[in-house]
């Protein structure tokens, strides 16, 4: 029937997903999303118009879960120091996984791509920009205010641009033992 796509969309997602995670935007091509996902090109073409439709789908997949794994990270404990060190665990966790590790998607695409299209930036900036509210929330509880070093709109932004130099220090070292004594070493400086 024509007009009606012949393939799971989620699926086609997440495996598009593992693509552009080891490849990056810029290096995956149309054809590299079609042998991942065993979609025909013309059929990806049809259906989403290009990469760059797919990989801000595939980006959206990504980011929800992302988010709620850290909401839930500073959620689980009302003790600042915990919900911090389970924050960048949880990061870590993510960045470190697979095999060889994926890194950071969000680090990678704003630091490889081009960011002249205004939908690419937009989402990155919505997913940093919700990550710096939930953290806010959690470093802005009268628990946590009393023991942080610096004020929670401080240590949000602290915390978030943290998270993306992490990132960074991953691709660079490859050696998770070091990121989480980097990350301690950042909660033992706002936390008091």
């Amino acid at each position: 029937m024509a007009g009606v796509r012949q393939f799971d969309e989620g699926e086609m997602l997440a495996e598009a997903l593992g693509v552009f995670w080891r490849k990056g935007l810029r290096a995956t091509t149309m054809q590299d999303i079609a042998e991942a996902t065993g979609v025909l090109r013309g059929s990806l073409y049809n259906a989403y118009g290009g990469k760059e439709e797919i990989f801000l789908l595939a980006f959206d997949s990504y980011v929800g879960p992302f988010l709620a794994n850290a909401r839930t990270a500073l959620e689980s404990t009302p003790d600042p120091e915990q919900g911090l060190r389970l924050l960048f665990d949880t990061a870590i966790a993510s960045m470190t996984s697979g095999s060889p590790a994926r890194g950071c998607l969000s680090t990678r695409t704003a630091t490889e791509a081009t960011l002249d299209d205004p939908r690419l930036q937009a989402r990155l900036r919505g997913m940093l920009d919700e990550l710096r509210r939930i953290v806010l929330a959690a470093l802005s509880t009268e628990t946590a205010r009393a023991r942080l070093a610096v004020t929670p709109d401080e240590a949000a932004d602290l915390v978030v641009t943290f998270t993306r130099g992490l990132a960074v220090m991953e691709r660079v070292y490859q050696d998770a033992a070091h990121l989480e004594r980097i990350a301690a070493a950042l909660v033992r400086a706002l936390v008091r």
